[in-house]
């Protein structure tokens, strides 16, 4: 095989992997298997060498989901992908929807409520603009069905994300205000900036003190921030610093122990609708 070609197509199939599993080490490992299962292929004998790959790395991942499934349902608290400040060349076609350069919180986590079905018949076309005939070649599925699959995870997503995406500036302001009027313990100035329905997911994975359940409302997420900056005025000495993450402008803070977590946001219509929160140390290593 190969390998210098093989390599050109690393951040791509990285990129796929990603988007199906959230962690990258999991992406890592299912990029790494798919060399290893083509290492004795001759490339001259692959017409479309992309495709080829990316319904090895596939299938791989859905093994890979079938598998985290299980562990998933036992996770302590909400389970939320790992934070990446890398993304590039983790688009998909140009041609493909504006999905393909969105990487964030929001959408990972959308994709994490889709069966793994859904989950790579949506990706593989939504993202990666791949036909419903190699999609259905990939899965061992019907087109119709695949199609089917694609429909039902389109709407769960279209649901979930914002419909318009905020101007960088606006992002880092909004953001801005949210950490000074937490660090504030201005819990009014907070329920103004929460749209009604808000949530917040807290990623501990059980290692790190985190909000079990999703905190819903903006009572709730309101005083659940202050309570948060208040620990660290009485506790702690903190480093904040803004910095893009999964794309998005997000808040890491590190400890007086050198741990760094990150927070992001998600506006529509002018308030934060959720804001996701990743402290579990396994998945912020690349951070750290």
């Amino acid at each position: 095989m190969d390998a210098e070609w093989f390599e050109g197509e690393r951040r791509y199939l990285l990129g796929v992997a990603y988007r199906m599993l959230g962690t990258m080490a999991e992406a890592e490992d299912a990029v790494q298997d798919t060399f290893l299962r083509i290492r004795d292929t001759d490339p001259a004998g692959i017409a479309f060498k992309r495709a080829y790959l990316t319904r090895i790395v596939t299938r791989i991942c859905l093994d890979v989901l079938k598998s985290a499934h299980r562990t998933r349902v036992d996770y302590v608290g909400p389970w939320l992908p790992e934070p990446l400040h890398d993304i590039s060349d983790f688009t998909g076609a140009p041609s493909a929807t504006e999905l393909a350069d969105d990487l964030s919180m929001g959408l990972l986590y959308a994709l994490e409520r889709l069966t793994p079905l859904e989950r790579a018949s949506f990706l593989l076309h939504d993202v990666f603009d791949i036909g419903f005939a190699d999609i259905a070649a990939t899965l061992d599925r019907s087109e119709d069905s695949c199609r089917q699959l694609a429909s039902r995870a389109r709407a769960h997503v279209r649901a979930s994300r914002p419909r318009f995406k905020v101007a960088p500036d606006d992002e880092r302001r909004y953001l801005e205000a949210f950490v000074t009027a937490s660090q504030n313990g201005d819990v009014a100035a907070l329920e103004a900036m929460l749209a009604q329905d808000v949530k917040l997911y807290s990623d501990g994975g059980g290692k790190i003190s985190a909000a079990i359940n999703i905190l819903e409302g903006p009572r709730r997420v309101g005083a659940f921030m202050a309570g948060i900056y208040q620990k660290f005025r009485n506790h702690t000495t903190a480093r904040l610093r803004y910095d893009r993450v999964n794309g998005a402008m997000s808040l890491l803070t590190t400890h007086a122990d050198g741990y760094t977590d990150v927070m992001s946001v998600e506006i529509q219509d002018g308030q934060i609708r959720a804001v996701w929160f990743q402290r579990n140390p396994d998945k912020l290593t690349r951070l750290n």
